[in-house]
């Protein structure tokens, strides 16, 4: 193999590594990233977490009930925490 090819081929590879790069870059920076607004914690003066799991943009059952009933939370009840003072654990 000569210096010419092997300069080609070295080329080529770099610019195969630049276009996937390149969409690689677009997927991340493109991605769904969440409906998460600040705004909706300043209005109901509520944390993040209120509505999502830690570390994770999911919804838990307070922001699907927020995302239904178009973005409010009025007449939203948290599940009930389970009563622990029967002596077992």
């Amino acid at each position: 193999m000569g210096d010419v090819e092997r300069f080609l081929n070295m080329r080529r590879l770099i610019e195969i590594l630049v276009i996937a790069g390149l969409f690689s870059g677009a997927f991340f920076f493109t991605a769904a990233t969440g409906v998460a607004k600040p705004e909706y914690a300043r209005r109901t003066k509520k944390e993040c977490s209120f509505c999502h799991p830690p570390d994770s943009w999911n919804l838990n059952d307070a922001g699907k009930y927020f995302r239904d009933h178009h973005y409010s939370l009025q007449g939203y009840a948290p599940p009930a925490k389970p009563n622990n003072k029967s002596g077992k654990n």
